[in-house]
């Protein structure tokens, strides 16, 4: 760990001078300590943070404020967050700035990352990274394993329409009831170089077709089709809120009956409009 006393002896030295004086992880951990402390007053606020922490969830992509709203009824709970993509790509002292923020947003939080590049540098207290790739679905039930289970599990990773549907149904399983499913940067579901297709919106297996399949599932119970057979996304998805390339799935139990309906059938004999 850097030492405040470290710290103290580093800002005694001349400022164009730092540089020669520090190693790449120093430097690291000089800028993280200056952005915790400067993040003091701003704990409540995630716009604040993404900008004092440096990731582009806050200036790049704007996301920062739809996360406030859906996050803070969890900010003082005791809870493990995983990210996907720790940014930066193949430079080991890039990124982590969100693993920060999420770090100073939720107090009691655990967080977890993985990225399919070395990122270890990025690993502090409360702050523990796995290396590996988000295609592996056995990779991602190692880490869930470790961990436990997740509340909230953000996809900010390769953003391939392939790989961001496998991580999903690999771990929204792994995930708590009550706990969110972030998926970012959606605006690749339409990018043919990402799997996408802008042409055909409802293209099977894009990100945004996929989604919009599990709006209906909400409703399963409403399907007039004798014999349905639920799956685990219909009983476990409560809600899904999209925005500007950005996707909220929300956990729980969603086996509430119809009020009309028995078994996916009108009651024999009841031939009146729902």
């Amino acid at each position: 760990m850097f030492q405040i006393k470290t710290f103290i002896d580093v800002i005694k030295l001349p400022l164009s001078s730092l540089k020669k004086h520090l190693s790449s992880t120093q430097r690291l951990r000089l800028r993280v300590l200056w952005q915790d402390f400067i993040s003091i007053p701003w704990g409540r606020d995630l716009s604040r943070l993404g900008s004092i922490y440096g990731t582009d969830k806050s200036e790049g992509h704007g996301y920062t404020g739809h996360y406030q709203r859906h996050f803070s009824p969890l900010k003082y709970s005791k809870l493990n967050l995983l990210e996907i993509g720790v940014g930066g790509y193949e430079r080991a002292h890039s990124g982590g700035g969100s693993l920060r923020m999420w770090r100073r947003y939720f107090t009691r939080g655990q967080i977890y990352a993985i990225d399919i590049h070395d990122k270890h540098v990025h690993q502090e207290r409360r702050i523990t990274f796995f290396r590996g790739d988000q295609s592996d679905r056995e990779f991602l039930r190692r880490v869930a394993d470790v961990a436990g289970g997740f509340d909230i599990i953000i996809d900010d990773g390769s953003h391939r329409v392939t790989d961001v549907i496998l991580s999903f149904e690999t771990l929204f399983p792994q995930l708590n009831s009550g706990g969110i499913y972030v998926v970012e940067d959606t605006q690749t579901s339409y990018w043919p170089v990402c799997g996408g297709n802008s042409e055909d919106l409802d293209a099977p297996g894009t990100t945004m077709a996929y989604f919009k399949q599990r709006v209906d599932g909400l409703n399963y119970r409403e399907f007039m089709l004798p014999g349905y057979t639920s799956n685990y996304f219909d009983r476990n998805i409560t809600a899904i809120h999209f925005y500007h390339n950005l996707i909220f799935i929300h956990k729980g139990d969603n086996t509430e009956e119809s009020n009309v309906l028995v078994d996916n059938c009108l009651p024999s004999g009841d031939q009146s409009n729902a």
